[in-house]
Order: C-alpha cells, then sequence, then structure tokens
C-alpha cells in the first residue's frame, strides 16, 4: 500500500474491518454529524483498498448489507481491493469459519472472481513472541489450533510458497506501478 501511494501517488486507504464497522455504526447515533455515506464514501472510491482481519466482525444482517455493498461496489468498478482474513474458503455455508457462512455466498462468489487468493502459512506471533527460537517454532507447530498441522484441509488454494513477497507491477510504458484490476470480467460490458 505504501508503494503504491509513493511510486504512483494512489488514493488508498486501510481499514480493519470491525473498525469500520463501527465508525459506519456511530453514524446512527444523533450525536454525529456524519453520515453512513461520508464514512463509506473513500472505502468505495480509492483507488486502493486494504480490509484487514474479514471475517473477524459479528455476523448480522446489517454487517453483511453493509461488507457486500462495499465488496459489491468496489467488483463493479474494477477497484483494486486487498483483504486479510482468516477464513477458510470452503463453499459449505454452514461452517461457521468459512467465507460463505461469514460473507455469504454472493460475496464470496465475488471475492473469487476480483482477488487472487494466497494462502500464507506462517507462525503467530502472537503466540511465539517477536523473535522465536527453532524449538519455539517447533512447539508451536505441534501445539497451536493455528498451526496447519493442526487443522483439516487448507484454506484457500495453494498459490503460494510459504513466503510472499508483495510486488507492484511495473508499466513498460513509464515505469510507474500498474494499479489494474487483477480479477476477472466484473463492470464490462
Amino acid at each position: 500500500m505504501k508503494e503504491a501511494i509513493v511510486r504512483k501517488s494512489a488514493r488508498a486507504v486501510f481499514y480493519e474491518v470491525r473498525e469500520l464497522l463501527k465508525m459506519v455504526r456511530d453514524t446512527y447515533r444523533d450525536s454525529t454529524e456524519l453520515s453512513e455515506l461520508d464514512v463509506l464514501r473513500p472505502v468505495l472510491e480509492s483507488e486502493l483498498l486494504v480490509l484487514d482481519d474479514l471475517g473477524a466482525e459479528k455476523k448480522s444482517e446489517w454487517v453483511d448489507e453493509t461488507i457486500g455493498l462495499v465488496v459489491n461496489t468496489r467488483y463493479s468498478e474494477r477497484r483494486l481491493t486487498v483483504i486479510t482474513s482468516n477464513l477458510r474458503d470452503n463453499v459449505d455455508s454452514t461452517e461457521p469459519i468459512s467465507f460463505a457462512y461469514q460473507l455469504g455466498l454472493r460475496t464470496r462468489s465475488r471475492l473469487k472472481e476480483m482477488c487472487e487468493w494466497l494462502f500464507i502459512d506462517a507462525v503467530d506471533m502472537r503466540e511465539v513472541g517477536r523473535y522465536p527460537t527453532p524449538e519455539d517454532i517447533a512447539n508451536w507447530e505441534k501445539t497451536s489450533p493455528a498451526s496447519s498441522k493442526n487443522r483439516r484441509g487448507s484454506s484457500l488454494p495453494p498459490k503460494a510458497s510459504n513466503q510472499v513477497k508483495a510486488q507492484l507491477k511495473k508499466r513498460e510504458s513509464d515505469g510507474k506501478a500498474d494499479l489494474k484490476w487483477p480479477g476477472g470480467r466484473a463492470g464490462s460490458r
């Protein structure tokens, strides 16, 4: 995100999903002068949006509608969106930790088309500390429910190695960063 801002002068915003939803919810109070659209406008219109920890919010019809609006608008307008989540990609809409259950099949379908899905299997620094030893990591892998060795099945298609480094592609014409949407045909006529 920082590289896109510096190299492309991109209008970019970052939100932790629960905080964004709280900001929208706060607009319903009489004491605020902001409207729901005032909060959502930068989210819907930014060239690059980063939504962190999608699926950690408490599920409700209002949450589904609000997240659906954000995803659908960005999908229709082909806007670049980066999303992080601990949800699994399972089309079984009854599994509580699945995209289908948490976001609904419509939103999951749009995300599948508009995003390149990367599974990152890494040690949870909150559990092992900032500078873990090899023994700390081995113990974490054996005992933590967050370790892929202790989970059934993979949550996303294997598209990446254990280390993933995001890079912006450079345009050949001027050497600047390319912020084109990597998804399918959304919004095309």
